[in-house]
């Protein structure tokens, strides 16, 4: 599906088969000059075939297109390897761009996620298969794309579009979006979602993904934005709301986990299957292993989030990462 929002800017449409997030937005900015596209799809052929016939009918010439990648997961960049052609660019946030620069079996073979995912009580039994089935390894890129790092603080001119590059970690290290402040749109990426919360995860004890992302939140709260423009699903009208909404679930789940470990030593995967999750199954087990894969890696960011707030301990007990609470003290 391709969708005029503005002229020189369209949506197409790029489906997911078979992953619960069902679609991807792909924006593309169009100008007599160069054009700019936001954001891809994963290398499946479907979403390939969409974006082409959608490129095809905004009358698209790739030989003079750039391209911007809001994160590092594969449903938002792993097209651009395709796409990409002489004197096109590729353009990510600094902190993302460096990790695409290896192939996604050296996450594999030197496993330091898989290590703390088992750390964390992730079965050992199903952890290869959830590396796997990692959708980085099924879907990603064909070649590996040297991403132009940015920073922060860069303008892209489009037309009469000039889309200022505003890093907003949380979701990714390295998530950027873009804010246009005199058509007052915001492209968000998996920053701010309308209809679902973007997921975050953490798999290390340094990282505290949950405490970026909210301060990303707020940072941006304050900009002019009458459309903002993101990565799943629907456009986002009322900004500042949606955002309220966002920093209220993660209050109302991080207040969860610590319910969870009351007077318990739990691992996080063990507090990821007592979660509540909008996934229809009719238990835990049911789950698909990388919705289980994912669970875990946002219940360790809640986990993450409110130990550094003095609010639950944390123990390693023969080589397992043990949670517990008194229950009392709440965000």
């Amino acid at each position: 599906m391709v969708e005029e929002i503005l002229p020189g800017l369209h949506r197409v449409v790029v489906p997911l088969t078979g992953n619960p997030l069902k679609e991807i937005n792909s924006y593309v900015l169009t100008s007599s000059n160069r054009n700019l596209i936001i954001d891809t799809g994963m290398n499946r052929p479907d979403c390939q075939e969409v974006l082409e016939t959608g490129l095809d009918e905004i009358g698209v010439d790739l030989g003079r297109t750039d391209f911007i990648a809001t994160h590092l997961h594969a449903d938002h960049e792993a097209l651009i390897a395709t796409l990409l052609r002489s004197g096109s660019r590729a353009f990510m946030g600094a902190l993302d761009a460096v990790p695409m620069k290896m192939p996604f079996d050296h996450w594999l073979k030197n496993n330091l996620v898989g290590d703390y995912a088992a750390r964390g009580g992730f079965p050992a039994e199903e952890l290869q298969s959830s590396l796997q089935n990692h959708p980085g390894k099924k879907y990603g890129a064909r070649t590996i794309v040297d991403y132009i790092p940015l920073h922060g603080g860069e303008v892209f001119e489009v037309g009469e579009y000039s889309l200022e590059v505003v890093p907003t970690p949380g979701h990714t290290d390295g998530h950027v979006s873009l804010y246009e402040p005199s058509k007052k749109l915001f492209f968000s990426g998996d920053h701010v979602l309308g209809d679902i919360t973007p997921n975050i995860q953490a798999w290390a004890d340094e990282q505290d993904p949950l405490a970026a992302y909210i301060s990303s939140l707020e940072k941006v709260d304050g900009l002019d934005v009458e459309l903002c423009l993101p990565g799943h699903r629907r456009l986002v009208e009322d900004f500042s709301r949606r955002i309220a909404e966002l920093v209220e679930h993660h209050r109302q789940r991080a207040n969860e986990v610590i319910s969870i470990v009351d007077g318990q030593r739990m691992t996080a995967y063990q507090i990821a299957s007592e979660m509540s999750w909008d996934i229809v199954a009719p238990s835990w087990d049911d789950f698909p292993i990388m919705q289980r894969w994912f669970a875990t890696g946002e219940a360790i960011a809640h986990l993450r989030y409110v130990e550094a707030k003095g609010l639950i301990r944390r123990e390693l007990i023969d080589e397992q990462i043990l949670y517990s609470s008194d229950g009392r003290a709440r965000l």
